[in-house]
């Protein structure tokens, strides 16, 4: 009897650490898809504040004149991330400030440029 119990014991315990195991394997680092070309959008930067995040408008940043979409980012919630907004062109603050700089740009969805 106690050998049963000793293999049931071991085999749950085996189980378990499969399960701990599949759970741990995370998803692999992609980097975001190149946008379709008829998707691309160019926005002067007046329009581009309109997308800031607020009253159901989405959230977009421009960087180096990409215009990025951080609107499913949760870092960038209600438009927001440690105390800039979406809808601006945030180059300098990227590059001056930001402590992962320009590595985060390649996880998020290019939107269009900014228009001159």
């Amino acid at each position: 009897m106690l050998k049963g119990k000793r293999t049931l014991i071991l085999i749950t315990l085996f189980t378990l650490f499969v399960f701990i195991l599949s759970g741990c394997a995370g998803k692999k680092d992609e980097t975001a898809p190149s946008p379709d070309p008829d998707a691309v959008n160019d926005l002067t930067l007046e329009e581009l504040a309109e997308y800031n995040g607020k009253d159901g408008n989405p959230a977009y940043i421009a960087v180096d004149g990409i215009i990025y979409d951080v609107s499913r980012n949760a870092n960038w919630k209600n438009g927001e991330h440690n105390g800039y907004g979406a809808g601006k062109d945030v180059s300098e603050a990227i590059e001056k400030i930001s402590p992962h700089g320009k590595s985060v740009l390649k996880k998020l969805p290019v939107v269009g440029n900014v228009a001159e």
